[in-house]
């Protein structure tokens, strides 16, 4: 069995031309075609008339599990996922420094073919201290042993590819290449990651390139198909 996730941090749906346009956000997704999608820095009001990433769900068939970080004036802002395979159970983990900016992981189960998929999707801080602390804490949820299959994604905010964070991660996880996502119009950095556990599980790794995508936001999208 095949299952297609992606990591896309969207950039409260703003790209690089500075308009905010949430439709052209779920044009990039619909042509993803992923069966989990975690996005980043997603911002919505969940009060308001127009409810983006409700609409975002709606626009590519899935179900959404947000996974809100911060409460501002205009409503919330932080992760969510998109899947169109129903979750056995979700869990959301706060892994906050205290005087940094709110953060947090989206942890959710799937049952596919007789098989358990256990999923983490996050958005890491800014600074190195941020992320070493943030990562000691993903992976008390990471026992590949409880699982058939890991799948840990989103944006690490990590410049350096021999950064210990990553290091940690892909010890305990196996390897995968690192492709730059950041800036989408000439990637260079590889701050969006995924990994799976077992690796050969990967049939395909790769970067959802267009002239959308390049515009819709800041990062592109990291695409990666699996066998179950």
């Amino acid at each position: 069995m095949r299952l297609r996730v992606a990591t896309y941090n969207i950039h409260r749906c703003i790209g690089r031309d500075g308009f905010e346009d949430p439709d052209r956000i779920a044009d990039v997704l619909r042509r993803i075609h992923g069966d989990v999608i975690a996005l980043q820095e997603v911002a919505y009001d969940i009060t308001g008339p127009v409810k983006i990433l409700e609409d975002l769900a709606r626009s590519t068939g899935t179900e959404v599990i947000a996974g809100p970080t911060l409460l501002e004036e205009k409503g919330q802002y932080g992760n969510a996922l998109l899947t169109r395979i129903r979750p056995v159970g979700v869990r959301r983990l706060n892994i906050s420094v205290p005087g940094r900016e709110p953060r947090g992981a989206l942890a959710m189960e799937l049952g596919i073919g007789g098989r358990t998929v256990r999923i983490a999707a996050t958005h890491l801080g800014l600074r190195p201290g941020e992320r070493r602390f943030q990562v000691r804490r993903l992976l008390t949820l990471l026992d590949p042993k409880a699982a058939d299959v890991t799948i840990v994604l989103g944006d690490f905010n990590e410049w350096y590819l021999w950064a210990r964070p990553l290091r940690w991660l892909t010890r305990r996880l196996g390897a995968l290449p690192a492709l730059p996502t950041f800036p989408s119009h000439r990637p260079l950095l590889a701050l969006d990651r995924i990994w799976v556990h077992p690796p050969e599980s990967v049939i395909r790794l790769r970067l959802h390139c267009s002239k959308k995508a390049a515009m819709a936001s800041d990062h592109l999208p990291l695409v990666a198909d699996l066998r179950i």
